[in-house]
């Protein structure tokens, strides 16, 4: 079997305002801009609970949010393969950051919180199954040294 191979670009530039502090001024600004080709860019800012303010998106919030993303993808494309009517999806992650054993701080877990309605007269059981196989499938939970945990939610609309 071939395993297919995928490359993804993407670009960082810092500063993202010509007028803010740079190093090394002590308070230098660490907001940046990210982006990838064919999307629009995105702030980025160091996060406020490190001395940075939270008008941009963190390394933290983008692990996350990738995460969660990569796990709504996997569901909606198993959910569709078995049938199963969508018409609500969302997610409200966590992520707990912590000192790893190598003393360095590092994620601690992840857990994701999706809560989905499904058409009435939905097998809610199978439903619900399935988010243990997008989990399985996810890239990136299959990427990452730390837990991701689903506790996950159905409801029927």
């Amino acid at each position: 079997m071939t395993i297919e191979e995928h490359v993804f670009e993407t670009h960082l530039e810092f500063p993202a305002d010509p007028r803010q502090k740079l190093p090394p001024d002590a308070d230098f600004s660490r907001d940046h801009r990210m982006g990838a080709p064919g999307h629009p860019p995105i702030d980025g800012a160091l996060p406020a609970v490190f001395g940075g303010h939270d008008r941009g998106y963190s390394p933290e919030d983008l692990m996350i949010l990738a995460l969660s993303e990569c796990h709504c993808l996997t569901y909606l494309r198993l959910a569709a393969k078995n049938g199963i009517a969508i018409s609500r999806y969302e997610d409200r992650a966590t992520g707990r950051l912590g000192k790893g054993a190598s003393g360095m701080t590092q994620f601690a877990e992840v857990v994701l919180r999706p809560r989905v309605t499904v058409a009435r007269g939905t097998d809610v059981a199978l439903a619900k199954a399935l988010h243990e196989r997008a989990h399985h499938y996810c890239f990136m939970a299959n990427s990452v040294n730390f837990p991701v945990r689903n506790e996950p939610e159905i409801v029927e609309g």
